[in-house]
């Protein structure tokens, strides 16, 4: 349903959106309709930042952005698909990109900052933070008055209810108070681990990147040369295929484990190696063994204490120990 606004009829459609009220646009107005919000409200900016590393030592890009909330939001989700990965898939005639992070999960964090931020807090802003393995998503205020921890993630309280029915209107809410467990749900999904929430001063969202994507120069066996120039062959795989792929933390001794266990157990753990979220077809299809064979040396691999499964079958991930 399109609705035309017309100089008669302004008055009475902003009324209808709870900003105005006689003769005056109240702050949520200002917030997601002023050309210039910091005149008005001084602390209303968003900075966005991507770090090199997993700490905040070394910045590599930044945005800060004062526009209105409708732009903050658009920039937040801009400056995740610039610093995330991505592949493409195509489906029929189609292309699909596909992000290392679910995007929808990344647009329900964005608006949530937005929706529940404390605009009353001064000097304080909304933080987009990506480093190597996670990203950081952070709103001034915790929880708002009237929820407990108890009933996070199951009851809603909104601290902005004009800005968050704006952005339902605009269709940038899927459904109302649904938001956490949506991220949850998108993060399982996508076979990553769940998002971690704090909630201090500050509500802060933490999404944990797929670490297939991380090159890390301590994810492989180095054969004493610098990072990426050569690498450890092992059989069937090369070191090369490993560091392109990622491999899990710590030092993956392949070779000592197929001569104590079998050759096919050093294709599995090399299959799990280069990602830790793999799943059993995935392995299936990555060593050519059948799926008996692959359960029966995953047991195996798991008696001698090598493999452990952290989480359930599925949003689990594998952990490679003393390999």
């Amino acid at each position: 349903m399109s609705y035309k606004i017309s100089k008669a009829t302004l008055a009475t459609f902003l009324t209808s959106l709870s900003i105005y009220k006689k003769d005056k646009i109240n702050n949520a107005g200002a917030l997601m309709f002023a050309s210039k919000v910091e005149k008005f409200i001084p602390h209303t900016e968003s900075i966005f930042a991507a770090f090199k590393g997993t700490d905040k030592t070394n910045i590599y890009d930044r945005n800060d952005v004062k526009d209105d909330l409708l732009i903050q939001f658009n920039e937040a989700v801009a400056f995740l698909k610039k610093h995330l990965n991505v592949r493409s898939e195509i489906r029929g005639f189609d292309r699909f990109d596909i992000y290392e992070i679910p995007l929808d999960a990344l647009r329900e964090a964005v608006v949530n900052a937005i929706v529940h931020r404390d605009y009353r807090i001064k000097g304080t802003s909304i933080y987009v933070r990506i480093y190597d393995d996670r990203v950081e998503i952070e709103n001034p205020g915790g929880l708002p008055d009237g929820i407990t921890r108890r009933d996070f993630g199951k009851s809603s309280v909104r601290r902005n209810p004009i800005i968050a029915d704006l952005f339902h209107r605009m269709g940038k809410v899927e459904r109302m108070g649904s938001g956490i467990e949506r991220m949850r749900e998108l993060m399982r999904d996508a076979g990553l681990k769940e998002p971690a929430f704090e909630m201090d001063a500050f509500f802060r969202v933490t999404f944990y990147r797929d670490p297939r994507y991380s090159l890390k120069a301590d994810r492989f066996q180095k054969a004493g040369k610098k990072d990426g120039e050569t690498v450890e062959k092992t059989r069937g795989i090369t070191g090369a295929k490993i560091l392109r792929e990622g491999v899990e933390k710590g030092r993956v001794n392949a070779e000592k484990v197929r001569s104590k266990y079998g050759v096919n157990t050093e294709k599995i753990i090399l299959a799990i190696a280069s990602n830790q979220f793999i799943k059993s077809h995935e392995i299936a299809e990555k060593t050519k063994l059948s799926q008996s064979t692959i359960e029966k040396n995953v047991a195996k691999l798991k008696k001698a204490g090598i493999l452990k499964r952290i989480g359930p079958d599925k949003g689990g991930y594998w952990e490679i120990v003393n390999a």
